[in-house]
């Protein structure tokens, strides 16, 4: 089964935004309050994933014609990056972090960061990024990773 990493369409909001919710709802869930699940989910419907594909460069990982990931890169910083639940554990991710560090680099940038939940945090520096620092909104904890870019992939 191959995993096809495209650009986002507007077209694919409401694809996009079902595959964060329930990646927040039955992934991120074991790390986090369902009040803050909640709060988070907020952000994230299909009229504010529309607006971040026109705001960010955005990219979806597709499987069988299925919107299974997605990924954005928003300055140097690597956002909204979520698997489907169903989908994980299959190298998605790191296909979608490949595709965002290959566009980074592409910008000249030397640094990608990352505000890395505390559920990705292992999956990240897996892939050679580093804790920097901790970043709080209110109750919900993030660790700020960076990575430095090579100037050829890995």
């Amino acid at each position: 089964m191959t995993c096809d990493i495209r650009s986002a369409l507007a077209g694919d909001a409401a694809d996009i935004s079902r595959v964060i919710i329930r990646a927040l709802r039955e992934t991120n869930a074991k790390d986090y309050t369902p009040d803050i699940i909640a709060r988070v989910e907020l952000s994230f419907g299909p009229a504010a994933v529309e607006r971040l594909i026109d705001q960010r460069e955005v990219f979806v990982a597709e499987m069988d014609n299925r919107v299974v990931g997605t990924a954005s890169l928003d300055g140097q910083a690597l956002r909204t990056m979520f698997v489907s639940p169903d989908a994980q554990g299959r190298g998605i991710g790191r296909l979608l972090v490949q595709r965002i560090e290959m566009v980074a680099r592409d910008r000249g940038l030397a640094i990608l960061m990352v505000p890395a939940t505390v559920t990705a945090e292992a999956f990240y520096a897996r892939l050679g990024f580093t804790a920097v620092r901790d970043a709080y909104h209110g109750e919900e904890r993030t660790i700020i990773m960076e990575r430095v870019l090579s100037r050829s992939a890995d």
